[in-house]
């Protein structure tokens, strides 16, 4: 029997992705953020993929990342950045 079919694999959460989000909110404007989902999913995946993950299942694996070192943060934000830079020079 595969374990898919056994555990509930959708709970893991990969906590860079709230980050990334809440990163992308912070550095565009409202203008850029409404009614463009391709730009912002493209920047989102982009970011992601430069970062190194950081999953969680637990309420524990939840507040370790809730405390994640500031040289984290600062990679989401270059990430983001280098993100938007790359998607808008390639429209």
């Amino acid at each position: 029997m595969a374990l898919e079919e056994i555990y509930d694999f959708s709970q893991i959460r990969n906590q860079a992705e709230k980050l990334v989000i809440e990163e992308i909110e912070r550095q565009l404007t409202e203008g850029e953020l409404q009614d463009n989902e391709e730009f912002i999913l493209d920047v989102a995946t982009f970011a992601l993929n430069h970062l190194r993950p950081i999953y969680s299942y637990t309420l524990l694996g939840k507040l370790y990342t809730d405390n994640l070192e500031e040289s984290y943060y600062h990679e989401v934000e270059k990430a983001v950045s280098n993100a938007i830079l790359k998607i808008r020079g390639n429209p």
